[in-house]
C-alpha cells in the first residue's frame, strides 16, 4: 500500500546496495575503502593531466642537470643521482646543477600555485602577484635588505614584508570594491610601478658593485641562490599546497558568485582571507630565492587550464606546469647563448610578453 512506511528490517539493510556498488560519476573513477567508510572521486582527465605533467617534468629534469658547459648522457646523470659513476660527473650533477634545479622547481611551483590562486580570487586570468604588484613589492624589500639601508632583516623575511604591504596597498586604493574586476588589476599596476620605481632609485644611490650584488633580484635570476631560502620555499611549498588542497572544495564555489558561494556552505569572507595571505607567502618565499619572476604565475595557470577540464580548480596541474615552466626557461638561458648566461626572468618576460597578448585578444571559451 502506498503511502504506509514499513519499518526497518535487518533483512531490507542487507539488501539495500554496498558502498562498494555505488557506480561512479561519468568521467571519475571511484577509490572507495569500505573498512573505513571512505570514498574519494578522482576525475579521470585531472588524473591524466596530472600524470603526463609528472612525465614531462622528470624528463625536463633530466635534460636540465645534463646540458651544460659539458654536456652529459641521461644514464649518466640517473647515476651520478644514485650515487654511482665517476666522481667529477657527480659533482657537476649533485654540486652544480642539482641545487638550481630545485630551486627552480620550487620556486616555479609556487609563483604558479599563487597565480592560480589570486586568479580564482579575483575571477580574473589577468589577476596574477605580479600583474597587481606584490612581485614588486616583495623585490624592493629585498633590494632594500641587501643594499644595505639602515636594514639587517634578511632577504626573505623583507621580501614577505613587502609582499603583504603591496597587497594591503592595493586592496586599500581598490578602495572597497575587493577582488572583482578591473579597478583591482588596475590598483594592483600601480602599487607595482611604483615599487619597482623605488628599487630602481635605491639601485642608482648606492655604489656600483653594492647594485651588481642587487641587480639578479630584479630581473629574476637562479644563480647562486643561498641554500637556506631555498630550504624555507620548500617548507613553505609544501605546507601551502596542503593548504591549498584542503581549500579546493571551496576554491571552486569561489568562482561563482558569494551568495551562490556562500547558499552552498562557503564562509566567503573568511576563505578570501586564507586564499590571499596563501598566495602573498608564497609569492614572497618565490621572490627571496628567485626575484620577480611573475609571468611564471600567468603561464603555468594557463597551461594547466587548457589541459583540464572547467569543473574544478586546477591547483596540481598549475604547480607540476609552473615548475615545468621554469625548469625550461631557466635551461634555455643557461645553454642558448652559452657562455653568456640570460637571467630566468628576462626569458619568461619575452615568452609571456606575447602569452599575456594572446590572452587578451583570445575571446574567452566555455570548455566541458
Amino acid at each position: 500500500m502506498s503511502g504506509v512506511v514499513l519499518p526497518r528490517t535487518s533483512t531490507a539493510y542487507q539488501e539495500e546496495p554496498s558502498a562498494q556498488a555505488v557506480a561512479a560519476p561519468q568521467g571519475y573513477w571511484r577509490a572507495a575503502l569500505p573498512r573505513y567508510g571512505v570514498s574519494v572521486l578522482l576525475e579521470k582527465r585531472a588524473v591524466a593531466v596530472n600524470i603526463g605533467l609528472s612525465a614531462a617534468l622528470m624528463a625536463a629534469c633530466v635534460l636540465y642537470l645534463s646540458l651544460g658547459s659539458v654536456t652529459l648522457s641521461p644514464n649518466a646523470v640517473v647515476a651520478s643521482l644514485l650515487g654511482q659513476g665517476d666522481r667529477m660527473t657527480a659533482f657537476m650533477v649533485q654540486q652544480l646543477r642539482l641545487p638550481r634545479l630545485i630551486a627552480a622547481c620550487f620556486t616555479g611551483a609556487a609563483f604558479a600555485l599563487a597565480g592560480v590562486l589570486m586568479q580564482t580570487l579575483a575571477r580574473n586570468r589577468l589577476a596574477t602577484p605580479g600583474i597587481i604588484g606584490i612581485d614588486n613589492g616583495a623585490t624592493a624589500f629585498a633590494v632594500a635588505s641587501i643594499v644595505g639601508l639602515g636594514v639587517g632583516i634578511a632577504p626573505p623575511a623583507m621580501a614577505l614584508a613587502g609582499a603583504t604591504t603591496a597587497a594591503v596597498l592595493t586592496f586599500g586604493l581598490a578602495a572597497g570594491s575587493g577582488t572583482q574586476g578591473y579597478r583591482f588589476i588596475v590598483a594592483g599596476i600601480g602599487v607595482g610601478a611604483v615599487f619597482g620605481a623605488v628599487t630602481q632609485l635605491m639601485l642608482a644611490r648606492v655604489a656600483i658593485d653594492t647594485a651588481n650584488a642587487a641587480y639578479p633580484w630584479t630581473v629574476g635570476s637562479l644563480n647562486a641562490r643561498p641554500a637556506s631560502a631555498v630550504q624555507l620555499l620548500g617548507i613553505g611549498l609544501a605546507l601551502g599546497l596542503v593548504a591549498a588542497l584542503a581549500l579546493a572544495r571551496s576554491l571552486t564555489l569561489l568562482r561563482f558568485k558569494d551568495a551562490i558561494a556562500s547558499g552552498l556552505g562557503t564562509a566567503v569572507k573568511a576563505r578570501r582571507l586564507q586564499v590571499l595571505l596563501l598566495s602573498v607567502v608564497l609569492t614572497a618565499l618565490a621572490v627571496a630565492v628567485a626575484g620577480p619572476v611573475g609571468l611564471v604565475a600567468l603561464i603555468g595557470p594557463e597551461i594547466a587550464r587548457s589541459l583540464s577540464s572547467a569543473r574544478h580548480v586546477p591547483i596540481l596541474a598549475a604547480t607540476l606546469a609552473g615548475a615545468l615552466v621554469m625548469v625550461l626557461a631557466d635551461l634555455a638561458g643557461r645553454t642558448l647563448f652559452a657562455p653568456i648566461e640570460i637571467p630566468v626572468g628576462i626569458v619568461t618576460a619575452v615568452v609571456g610578453g606575447p602569452w599575456l597578448l594572446w590572452i587578451l585578444m583570445r575571446p574567452q571559451r566555455s570548455r566541458p
